[in-house]
């Protein structure tokens, strides 16, 4: 028997997503101790890629959402941040592969998040899969991130095989995780937290989130991947327009050439 099925439903999702709900618990700081002991330390936490696509997943979505967010001064993005969620109890912290927190100062030297200091649980979390962290992605820390009080969870699997379908994500509502909505045909799905879609697709090294802005209709998986897209489009349009110029020129010149005599100039 599962040692969460008491606590909460979570049914795996297919292909189409199917109902998956989990109860999501009281905030994070319900229960902390009312004063910390003076020596309860707080470690930053250590981090090593599962895989080169797990890196690679991991690195391309903290850079997308970093800079997606770079003009706003209250998000915080961060990869593999220690989350502490109880006062006085080190032992009781979660490590997310990415988190987004909206209303923090991103620029406030952080070694750790603390839930108590912060005032809030992240909003966003992404964990990527690997053999290793799989089943405890699906099933603890779905537990542990609806208790905290995490609004969205989204589950990436870096290898395409590791889980039925590439992109999972679930959003609390009523006091339970369920599955986010899907947009356009089911190819994407809408987070609400970050205003933007979200799908997997299988690059070159991984499966990698890609994400679309619907104000303005860019598809950016990285900083660099969304320069490039933007200098492509722009070589392209400018290739286009140079393209029109010329075939209008050649029609000026044919019409000159072939139009009678009373016509031309003298």
């Amino acid at each position: 028997m599962d040692p969460y099925s008491h606590a909460f439903e979570f049914v795996m999702p297919s292909t189409p997503t199917t109902e998956a709900e989990i109860h999501a618990g009281t905030s994070s700081t319900a229960g902390a101790a009312a004063r910390e002991p003076a020596d309860v330390e707080y470690p930053e936490g250590r981090w090593i890629a599962q895989s080169v696509s797990h890196g690679v997943a991991v690195a391309q979505a903290v850079t997308a959402l970093d800079r997606h967010f770079r003009e706003r001064g209250n998000v915080l993005v961060a990869m593999e941040l220690v989350v502490y969620y109880e006062r006085g109890r080190n032992q009781a912290k979660l490590q997310p592969d990415v988190q987004v927190v909206f209303g923090v100062t991103p620029t406030v030297p952080r070694s750790s998040y603390k839930i108590w200091e912060e005032g809030k649980a992240p909003d966003f979390v992404l964990e990527v899969a690997s053999p290793s962290t799989a089943d405890k992605d699906a099933l603890q820390k779905a537990h542990d991130y609806a208790r905290i009080g995490v609004r969205e969870y989204w589950r990436l699997d870096p290898q395409g095989s590791l889980m039925s379908i590439p992109l999972e994500g679930y959003v609390a509502r009523g006091g339970r995780f369920g599955p986010v909505e899907r947009v356009a045909g089911g190819q994407r799905m809408w987070s609400e937290v970050l205003g933007l879609e979200l799908r997997g697709e299988r690059q070159a090294m991984a499966t990698v989130l890609v994400f679309r802005d619907p104000v303005t209709g860019t598809e950016f998986d990285s900083a660099a991947t969304a320069e490039a897209k933007r200098a492509s489009d722009e070589a392209r349009r400018r290739r286009l327009a140079e393209k029109r110029v010329r075939e209008l020129e050649a029609k000026l010149r044919n019409r000159a050439e072939n139009s009678p005599p009373s016509e031309r100039e003298p």
